[in-house]
């Protein structure tokens, strides 16, 4: 398991101490399904920065995925309670490990959710699987060249460098992100944890219903939207909506001040 970003010790990046409300300085981020830590930092990355607060991407392990991420935030959460954030499969389990994790966890930082509880009948997770069968029956260049001419150049690029990374395991960590279960209802309701959350409104991929659930079924949670066009644009829109809409629940964990 490999992260990009700060150490996991605190660093000079960090909010000091005199900052005002600081009870926060490192935030781990989880990408998803066949991305990379490259891609969820610069997501997150430049906003918690900003803020003072050390960002740790975890790079997937394809042939652990979810172990590896559990295994990053506990050995975080081991010097003190937490951000945490992801993108799609990475929002899950962040949110899942929120649940189980309450008293560690400052808040949830969760981009682009793709499905509640089961993911059976979810696009993602039926992209993940049929990705991972090309992937096999045909080899990484031919399938790679097919998803980069049916996708924005800058989806291309991002996915064309996470897979190369990740082969030849990709296809198995392609099938456990699509058998992930998510928090179902009755897990949302029980978290305890602020949550912030962004969609995309015109992602049918990750549809803007399951935030909207999330937003709906979460105790403390605050939904924000943007399009796929501008995430293409600006990555960064999306660690800056997530960190928008958990400051309207705590300001003082996403280290906001009177002067952000």
């Amino acid at each position: 398991m490999s992260h990009t970003g700060s150490p996991l010790s605190p660093s000079a990046e960090a909010l000091s101490s005199e900052a005002v409300g600081l009870r926060v300085q490192t935030a781990v981020l989880l990408p998803g399904t066949g991305s990379d830590a490259h891609f969820v930092d610069t997501a997150f990355g430049p906003e918690l920065r900003r803020r003072g607060i050390a960002a740790i991407a975890v790079d997937p392990d394809p042939r652990a995925v979810i172990a590896g991420y559990v295994a990053a935030l506990d050995e975080a959460a081991a010097r003190g309670p937490i951000l945490v954030g992801g993108v799609s499969l990475g929002a899950a389990v962040a949110l899942r490990w929120a649940h189980d994790n309450p008293t560690r966890t400052f808040g949830v930082l969760a981009a682009l959710p793709a499905w509640t509880g089961d993911p059976a009948e979810a696009p993602a997770a039926a992209s993940a699987r049929w990705t991972a069968s090309e992937l096999r029956a045909h080899g990484l260049a031919a399938v790679t060249a097919a998803m980069a001419a049916s996708s924005p150049a800058w989806l291309a690029r991002e996915l064309t460098r996470s897979w190369h990374a990740q082969w030849p395991d990709l296809p198995a960590a392609l099938d456990e992100a699509a058998r992930y279960r998510a928090p179902d209802v009755e897990e949302l309701r029980a978290v305890r944890t602020p949550v912030g959350i962004t969609a995309a409104v015109d992602d049918a991929v990750h549809p803007v219903e399951v935030a909207r659930q999330w937003a709906r079924e979460l105790p403390k949670a605050e939904l924000t939207t943007v399009t796929l066009a501008r995430v293409g644009e600006d990555p960064a829109v999306l660690g800056r909506s997530c960190c928008a809409a958990l400051d309207r629940l705590v300001p003082a964990e996403t280290g906001r001040s009177s002067g952000s």
